[in-house]
């Protein structure tokens, strides 16, 4: 099982990332005691460190210092701070990552899964998460979020961006797309296709992903 160390003060932000991570799957350790990070982690190592920037006694910059003394264990920076500064900072300073907070556990989520498959090619968790350019598509739910924010798919405009997401950086053809459909129990013809198409690219566009899909005249869609 994958185990992950939260370092962070703030209990709500803790216990929020905590559960969240245990319903995917993941063992969760919380630091208690901040002035014994260090120990914490070499008692536990972890595959995967979660770190607050503003802790008591030292920052987190202080003890990802200490930690990359003695691991390369993948870090995500949390920070209620917006400037470059702390941002630079976290990568200068040896994190992975760096997540602004407020931040939505669906894109966590997505970037653990990330670095965990960078680091330790691992297959991602079965979190029934897609991420691609900003837009977190949950398999479980049946939604799409942005940047926090959610857009309420109908079931066959789910399946259109799922099969899209699946294809990435291909173009799937209308055809392919419909039979797609079918397969899903979810018949669409041409119109439909063309309907359901407008529709999820409106709802993209409301969030601000105005051509997240885009055509391929007499070719079919593209996520790119």
């Amino acid at each position: 099982m994958v185990k992950i160390l939260i370092v962070e003060d703030d209990p709500t932000i803790c216990d929020i990332v905590g559960e969240t991570l245990a319903r995917w799957g993941f063992e969760i350790v919380q630091a208690e005691d901040f002035d014994k990070v260090l120990t914490l982690f070499l008692h536990e190592s972890p595959h995967l460190v979660i770190m607050d920037i503003n802790l008591p006694s030292f920052d987190g910059f202080y003890w990802c210092n200490k930690i990359r003394e003695v691991s390369k264990v993948p870090l995500i920076f949390l920070s209620s701070r917006d400037t470059s500064l702390d941002m630079v900072m976290s990568m200068n300073m040896g994190g992975d990552d760096y997540i602004q907070k407020p931040f939505h556990t669906d894109v966590l989520l997505a970037k653990i899964n990330a670095l965990l498959r960078r680091t330790y090619s691992y297959p991602e968790p079965r979190s029934n998460i897609m991420e691609h350019d900003g837009v977190v598509l949950s398999l479980d739910d049946g939604d799409a979020r942005i940047d926090g924010q959610k857009a309420d798919l109908t079931k066959t405009e789910f399946l259109i961006l799922n099969i899209l997401m699946k294809h990435k950086g291909m173009i799937v053809d209308r055809k392919k797309l419909m039979r797609s459909l079918w397969e899903d129990e979810s018949f669409v013809d041409e119109n439909t296709l063309s309907v359901n198409m407008a529709r999820l690219r409106k709802k993209l566009a409301e969030l601000g992903k105005d051509n997240f899909i885009m055509t391929k005249k007499g070719r079919g869609y593209i996520i790119q």
